[in-house]
């Protein structure tokens, strides 16, 4: 079978996030970036579809130059190779644009699955995925937490609420993986230096059509520390009225 992974270099959520001078950017010189966990998922599952059918996982993703160090964390893990969609630009690409370089790349490949995480950590989107999709007319399911492979078709459940939804369709297809359908491997000492010598195709690609305008990034701001109004039940109306007049939360 053959599996395309759409992966995402985002930055680590650990990490403290500063604000460039522009205050449009992120300061990306102190800023640590790594593989987009949720598409550490989708890697993941390539894999254990290929050791259970067979075929090779090919990684794919748009960004810098340096995004090429997130497709060798998943090479590490295992995969057999990667494509590098190049652009000095590409976050600040809107979800369109990315979905079109995409589509034009899996057209191309024709892969029997794609497979994608269910968001990036960064911008919270879950919009390339459909989107990608549509461009493409194939099927797709998002969110899945429960799935079986079989070599013509897969069987996928998605999470809603109060409740899940089941699915059974026919390759191609493209899924969005969520966390809890499985543990993602770490990379070996033997993986991690097999993966300095398995192939990125870089392509150099042109971001055309509309792109992400972003006019200010700015702080969330700080937190107000809490009041205590008293103990007991006597407090009740001093309580509502400062849930009404000063936080005003209730009416």
């Amino acid at each position: 079978m053959k599996i395309y992974v759409c992966v995402k270099q985002v930055p680590d959520t650990e990490t403290k996030v500063k604000v460039a001078e522009d205050g449009k950017s992120l300061d990306e010189r102190d800023l640590t970036l790594i593989l987009n966990p949720y598409c550490e998922f989708a890697v993941e599952e390539g894999l254990r579809i290929k050791e259970k059918l067979g075929g090779d996982v090919t990684l794919v993703t748009v960004g810098p130059d340096g995004a090429k160090a997130a497709l060798r964390s998943g090479l590490a893990m295992g995969a057999d190779s990667a494509i590098h969609l190049s652009a000095d630009n590409a976050r600040m690409a809107d979800s369109f644009v990315i979905a079109s370089l995409l589509a034009e790349q899996i057209k191309a490949g024709a892969p029997d699955l794609v497979l994608m995480g269910k968001k990036s950590v960064d911008t919270d989107m879950q919009a390339v995925p459909p989107m990608t999709a549509a461009l493409l007319n194939l099927p797709i399911v998002t969110a899945v937490v429960e799935a079986e492979w079989n070599i013509d078709s897969a069987k996928l459940v998605r999470e809603i609420e109060g409740g899940k939804e089941r699915y059974e369709m026919a390759y191609p297809l493209i899924a969005t993986i969520d966390k809890g359908l499985n543990e993602p491997r770490y990379a070996s000492l033997k993986g991690i230096m097999q993966a300095k010598k398995k192939p990125i195709e870089t392509k150099t690609v042109n971001l055309s059509g509309e792109t992400l305008v972003i006019e200010k990034m700015s702080y969330p701001p700080v937190a107000q520390p809490g009041k205590i109004v008293g103990e007991g039940a006597a407090v009740a109306p001093e309580l509502i009225r400062l849930l009404r007049e000063e936080a005003k939360v209730i009416e």
